[in-house]
């Protein structure tokens, strides 16, 4: 019995014990301490009845002072994640920010990771530029030739306007769009197979990563081809439709001609007709004279 009550109480005391570090988590506010973060014990523990896990926020913290980001507070680090935010990852991206000399703030990089962009991966595409692959482009000529371009866009992140800004897609959009404009402005084809370098100047110059999360670096051709000759083809179609309306109205001006005749044919008959008939009755007219006597130039008394 009184070994089993000693296992009780040992037991209950280890619980105990733990339940202790667990509210108070006293070997997390010493790191904090040696660490050069000023945080109150009782704040970690108030943190737990918040529901916030200290050892994050102790962290985030920990992280921006040794990258000797300032201006920082507990209570800021507490709303970011309360508001479902992912802490370390703004933490980290200030960091790359910071050390790379562009202007982000804590508030524009917490709004940033909050509109459900990545925010480490945007300050990392701002320092290292990012290649976007539009895919191949058709336009046509003056000649009516099909120029077939596939261009690769360098483009950095813009920090100010990733909320908000439009994504790759309008940027590959744009691009496509400024592709077929130049193409279709150019003196011929053969222009834009000897100079595909016109097309990058003329598209860099509409300024198409206005309102954009990007800043186009450059705009480069690919690779370039020939299509078919819509020209020529349209051409082709448009003879073809001619050749179809003149045989309509030459078909036409048949029928009306064979009406016309058969119409002049049924006029000589009706003549015909007319004729013979006259003809039928001279005979008869012929008997009543003899019968009148009248056909001497005399009538019978």
């Amino acid at each position: 019995m009184v070994n089993s009550a000693l296992i009780i109480w040992v037991i209950a005391i280890l619980a105990g014990i733990l339940l202790f570090f667990y509210v108070i988590p006293l070997n997390l506010w010493i790191v904090a301490q040696f660490s050069g973060v000023r945080v109150g014990l009782m704040n970690l523990v108030f943190m737990r009845v918040r529901r916030v896990p200290p050892g994050i926020i102790v962290r985030a913290q920990i992280l921006a002072t040794k990258a000797g980001i300032k201006n920082i507070t507990i209570n800021q680090l507490e709303t970011h994640y309360l508001a479902k935010g992912n802490l370390i990852n703004v933490i980290k991206a200030l960091v790359v920010a910071d050390k790379a000399n562009l202007a982000l703030s804590f508030k524009q990089a917490t709004a940033i990771d909050l509109a459900g962009r990545d925010v480490l991966e945007a300050v990392q595409l701002s320092v290292t530029p990012y290649i976007i692959i539009v895919p191949s482009i058709t336009g046509i000529s003056v000649e009516g030739i099909q120029v077939i371009a596939e261009a690769r866009v360098t483009v950095k992140t813009n920090i100010q306007q990733l909320v908000g800004g439009a994504g790759e897609e309008t940027i590959k959009a744009r691009v496509g769009q400024g592709i077929i404009s130049t193409i279709g402005k150019a003196s011929g084809y053969q222009e834009v197979l000897k100079n595909p370098d016109i097309i990058s100047r003329e598209v860099l110059e509409n300024g198409l990563d206005a309102g954009t999360a990007y800043m186009i670096l450059s705009i480069d051709i690919a690779d370039i081809n020939i299509g078919k000759n819509i020209g020529a083809t349209l051409q082709i179609d448009q003879a073809g439709a001619d050749l179809k309306i003149a045989k309509a109205k030459a078909e036409k001006r048949r029928a009306m001609a064979i009406a016309v005749e058969q119409e002049m044919t049924a006029r000589v008959q009706e003549a015909r007709a007319k004729v013979i008939r006259a003809e039928a009755e001279i005979p008869l007219a012929m008997a009543g004279a003899f019968r009148t006597g009248t056909l001497s130039g005399k009538r019978k008394n």
